[in-house]
């Protein structure tokens, strides 16, 4: 064990962010901290850090572990170029070299004792240089600046000049070149393309090293962990194997959760009515045992009630209108910047119905090519031309649909104005926005709230032709997952960008990767694209495509049920809850008849009371006996029934 979290405390003005948080890593384990935005996740790793301290409990590095942190965001402020930033890294590796130089230089002027103390002391050098994989360094630096992104030209750009995504790239190569035993990442994906995500996936995957990472790409999470860190209502909970082993395990719990809770309601209940009832009898030995259960009831330990799924934003896409059966068709396009060309001559053709995902490195003009379809970028050369009856609604990742100064309600009000108060609030409650948050204004919201707001107006929209740039961008995995239901069923068309394969993965029919100035199709999902790429790229450019790794699809677990031991479960469930049910019939037919017994022997108890107080028979001393003697015998049945009820009534549950 390289990292121990015991018992971790937060809280930020009164409200709690975490409680009693504890896990740990082993050596050499990939690990990921998943939960929605604001549950603590990113205040979890500073804290493991130091730059955040906990309100109470402890954070346990074993003894010399080293660890190296990165941030979201970064800015670096330095005149080095990229390449020089990256090999501060490696400069006691450099220095080393230079002092093994200069000992040889040394070497061809000296002799004697003074030659064997050089020749020693330049075989421990070279023995240090060698451990530390000397010879290779620079080569090292530069595959893992290409492996991020960086063409050997820009290696050579100063960092000053560079974006805040480019710099985190940069501070992220540093990270990696440093190979300390531990590696935390917060969000590394963010400003990769889909070669350097893949790229980093092979790196982490072969590290040896234990890695933490702070994701929502659930993609690169199911490749690269074995271990799932849950924050989820300031409690934290470890699930082994990767996001997809923990989404399954994840619904199992909350299963078992609900049915534990209840299950204690029911018995709660259930022993609530047994009180009434035992009181009801009002005979000593009952309001005893009454009192008993009460106490045992006091003491019970109460399962809270399991916090519901945030499935709330339910979003429904239907096209008011539908389109005719050719939705968009792009002839021989090209587009430049200048010098700088995107791509040229690229065709292509968009039918009804279909989900086409457009995917590329950063820079290849995926997002320029959306913004030419919609009218907001100039055409170089060539012509796009829609089908009948197409209306388009386009989701950019950058907002620009909506106005900073406005708040919620009116930015839809003023949009669609023909909906009242009532149809304007349910909408923004399905995008999770409710009571007074639909009065915040749009430029106080944070980017996934923003992303929120216009898949909002564009559920409102008449369009049949969705076009979304990046639209999983800060969404957070529930909200993704929301999303992902939504575009799957929608039956409209549908063409977005987007670098998230496991969103491309559940809801495109059809891929377009941007690359090389050109246009490569696949039928197909991003699965289907891992698959092909390389037949694809030989047949069109005659080269495969560089960065991409095959990555088979992992075997089948062993510990899975065959069939016949499923079925075979299925039936011995079957007949266990075929005879708890006829169990359950049997009790509560005894406990029908044992309460309608009560009843007539209380009701006969209390003719025979009326009976002896009248005067008539309480002087004539024949009837009289029997009449008590008879009223002993039913007290006598009624404590035997009591006990039987309460004995059944324990059963029933």
């Amino acid at each position: 064990m390289i990292l121990s979290i015991h018992n971790i405390n937060k809280s930020f003005d009164g409200k709690d962010i975490l409680r009693d948080a504890s896990f740990h890593i082993e050596n050499n384990e990939k690990a990921a901290i998943v939960g929605i935005n604001g549950a603590g996740k990113t205040t979890l790793l500073k804290i493991i850090i130091g730059q955040l301290a906990a309100d109470s409990g402890d954070v346990t590095f074993s003894k010399d572990v080293t660890w190296g942190y990165l941030a979201q965001n970064q800015n670096v402020q330095t005149e080095n170029t990229i390449f020089e930033e990256l090999m501060e890294v490696k400069k006691h590796v450099i220095e080393l070299e230079e002092n093994l130089r200069a000992a040889e230089e040394e070497m061809k002027h000296v002799t004697g004792d003074e030659l064997t103390r050089l020749m020693d002391r330049y075989t421990f050098m070279n023995e240090q240089f060698q451990r530390m994989s000397g010879y290779s360094w620079q080569s090292e630096v530069t595959g893992v600046a290409r492996g991020l992104g960086f063409s050997e030209d820009e290696l050579d750009k100063k960092i000053s000049t560079l974006s805040g995504g480019q710099k985190t790239r940069v501070a992220l190569g540093k990270l990696l070149l440093s190979s300390p035993d531990l590696i935390i990442l917060d969000e590394p994906t963010n400003h990769l393309d889909m070669n350097s995500i893949r790229w980093l996936e092979n790196y982490l995957l072969n590290y040896k090293g234990a890695v933490l990472i702070v994701s929502h790409d659930r993609y690169f999470l199911d490749k690269i962990v074995g271990k799932v860190i849950e924050v989820e209502n300031t409690l934290v909970s470890s699930f082994v194997g990767n996001y997809s082993a923990y989404s399954v395990k994840k619904e199992q719990k909350r299963l078992a959760q609900w049915s534990a809770y209840m299950k204690q309601q029911q018995e709660i209940k259930h022993q609530e009515e047994v009180i009434a009832k035992l009181k009801s009898f009002n005979r000593e030995k009952s309001i005893k045992r009454a009192e008993s259960r009460e106490k045992m009831l006091e003491k019970t330990v109460r399962i809270d009630k399991p916090a519901t799924i945030d499935d709330s934003m339910k979003i429904s896409l239907k096209p008011s209108c539908e389109s005719g059966k050719d939705v968009l068709e792009a002839d021989n396009l090209s587009k430049s910047f200048g010098s700088q060309e995107l791509f040229s001559n690229i065709s292509f053709e968009i039918k009804k119905g279909e989900h086409v995902a457009i995917i590329g490195d950063n820079g290849t003009g995926k997002t320029t090519l959306l913004k030419m379809i919609n009218g907001l970028e100039s055409i170089d050369s060539g012509k796009i031309t829609l089908g009948t009856k197409v209306e388009i609604g386009y989701y950019d990742q950058e907002h620009h649909v909506l106005n900073d100064n406005k708040t919620l309600f009116d930015e839809l009000q003023d949009a669609y104005p023909s909906l009242n108060n009532t149809e304007i609030r349910n909408t923004l409650a399905a995008f999770l926005f409710t009571g007074d948050d639909v009065f915040k204004r749009i430029g106080d919201l944070s980017g996934g709230e923003k992303g929120r707001v216009s898949l909002a107006k564009l559920m409102l929209s008449d369009a049949n032709f969705l076009i979304l740039d990046e639209p999983t961008n800060h969404l957070d995995i529930t909200s993704k997952e929301i999303l992902e239901s939504a575009i799957s069923g929608y039956e409209g068309t549908v063409l977005y960008v987007s670098h998230d394969r496991y969103f491309i993965n559940k809801t495109a029919t059809r891929i377009l990767d941007l690359t090389r100035k050109s246009m490569v199709n696949y039928i197909g999902n991003y699965d289907y694209y891992i698959e092909h790429v390389e037949e694809k790229m030989q047949n069109t450019f005659g080269t495969s495509d560089t960065g991409t790794s095959s990555i088979g699809a992992p075997a089948a677990s062993s510990s899975a049920p065959s069939a016949a031991t499923a079925q075979s479960s299925g039936s011995n469930d079957y007949k266990a809850q075929k005879e708890a049910k006829a169990r359950r019939k049997k009790i509560e037919a005894a406990l029908k008849k044992c309460e309608e017994d009560i009843a007539k022997l209380e009701s006969r108890d209390n003719e025979i009371t009326e009976l002896i107080s009248d005067p008539a028979v309480g002087s004539d001393l024949a009837k009289l006996r029997k009449l008590t003697d008879e009223q002993t015998d039913i007290q006598e049945k009624l404590s035997a029934l009591y006990d039987e009820w309460e004995e059944l009534s324990s059963e029933e549950i």
